[in-house]
């Protein structure tokens, strides 16, 4: 059956995509941080929260795991062919450019892409961006709940008939939690790494 839509209706897609667009233009934007108050203050918008998953070693993990250091949290998936490559390359080069204070921080790299990307998978990827950068997994059930937990958009986006002819939307937002786990600011995904490292010195205090 073929259904007819209006050119000048966006499809719910391109809908969703905007949204989360949006969504990230509202985290960015500095001066608005009704959020600001993240590490249990009583703003408007709680961003983050308790998740489990699976290390790339199969060990499960929790957010409690990383209690006492900053988290750099970033959400994509390893078969991403531009916009995930670009940001941990510019993570890895932030954490090189802060040199001891990199200790402090430990960046994530959580899949929404859950399917294909294995414990064994996100370790071999986020491998590539250095020693620092540590890559997550799990199950659909968990994904959904951590990506809800900090307002991340994502979609499967079909490309072809194969089980594997698919590509995923996502926002695009680095999220910076303070060392009891609430949410601190968000850091433009499409900066350099010297970018993303002075806002973290900034932060960081």
């Amino acid at each position: 059956m073929t259904t007819t839509t209006d050119p000048k209706t966006p499809s719910p897609r391109v809908l969703y995509a905007t949204l989360g667009l949006l969504l990230a233009v509202l985290l960015i934007g500095a001066g608005a941080f009704m959020w600001l108050g993240g590490n249990g203050g009583n703003g408007a918008l709680s961003i983050g929260g308790p998740f489990t998953l699976e290390d790339g070693d199969g060990k499960p993990v929790t957010d409690r795991d990383y209690r006492g250091k900053y988290m750099l949290v970033y959400f994509g998936y390893t078969f991403c062919p531009d916009v995930c490559p670009t940001t941990l390359n510019a993570v890895a080069d932030a954490m090189d450019k802060l040199g001891p204070e990199a200790a402090r921080v430990q960046p994530l790299f959580i899949t929404v892409d859950p399917k294909r990307d294995t414990p064994a998978v996100v370790k071999q990827y986020a491998a590539a961006f250095g020693p620092k950068v540590l890559g997550l997994t799990g199950t659909d059930a968990e994904i959904a709940k951590v990506a809800k937990e900090y307002r991340v958009y994502y979609a499967e986006h079909r490309t072809g008939p194969g089980p594997n002819d698919y590509s995923m939307d996502h926002s695009s937002v680095l999220y910076f939690m303070s060392p009891n786990g609430g949410f601190m600011a968000p850091i433009r995904a499409d900066q350099s790494g010297e970018e993303i490292a002075a806002s973290l010195r900034k932060l960081m205090g």
